[in-house]
């Protein structure tokens, strides 16, 4: 078996991805990209079209990392790659806290400068991206995205496929719908339903699920 990683996507969400992996000791074989990617990413050769992962995983590759900032795509495409039989694999950047209580999936980001406390859960293919802070008891589910500076207390619960912009802050013990979107800068002090849009301080929902 060939202990490479195969990268899905070749934009700038997999480059931050394949710096954290390299600063961690792994190699990387080849990026799977689409139409349009570029030939290169970061001097990974690009492979266009997800055809490639069947082969690539034929020829002996059996690990995977789902670098796509989309939490649909991420969560499609990791699907699709386990049920080819990849092993998906962690981009934990050395330089992010992790606390060793904490639970931790497969197929995450930790980006640099990121900390896990105490007792805390990531959910498979979730993003915890630069300089997040998710504290004690958090739970993060599957394919959601803690966007750069974001900061959750203690005991907040964030739903599947999930996004948090950037430097959004969430007091303890809110809950987070699955699906949800809460703009850059909110601050959350209720809890924001499943497949909503809040924005602002506080945080007020401007659109609905399905409207």
């Amino acid at each position: 078996m060939n202990r490479a990683i195969v990268i899905i996507g070749a934009g700038g969400h997999a480059k931050v991805c394949i710096e954290s992996l390299r600063a961690a000791g792994e190699e990387i074989a080849f990026c799977v990209g689409g139409a349009g990617d570029p030939e290169q990413c970061l001097g990974v050769p690009v492979l266009e079209g997800d055809d490639h992962l069947a082969r690539l995983r034929a020829e002996g590759y059996s690990r995977a990392f789902v670098a796509l900032g989309s939490n649909r795509l991420r969560a499609k495409l990791g699907s699709v790659a386990v049920a080819l039989g990849y092993e998906l694999v962690n981009a934990v950047h050395p330089h992010a806290v992790v606390s060793p209580t904490a639970r931790i999936g497969v197929g995450i980001a930790i980006m640099a400068g990121a900390v896990i406390n105490a007792e805390a859960t990531i959910g498979d293919l979730a993003i915890v991206n630069t300089g997040a802070t998710v504290d004690h008891d958090c739970v993060v589910g599957a394919s959601a995205h803690i966007a750069p500076q974001t900061a959750l207390a203690g005991c907040v619960t964030v739903g599947d496929g999930a996004f948090l912009g950037a430097g959004v802050r969430v007091i303890p013990g809110m809950a987070i719908g699955g699906g949800a979107t809460v703009g850059s800068g909110a601050v959350v002090i209720s809890d924001i339903g499943q497949g909503v849009t809040a924005v602002g301080i506080p945080a007020r929902v401007i659109k609905q699920q399905n409207a």
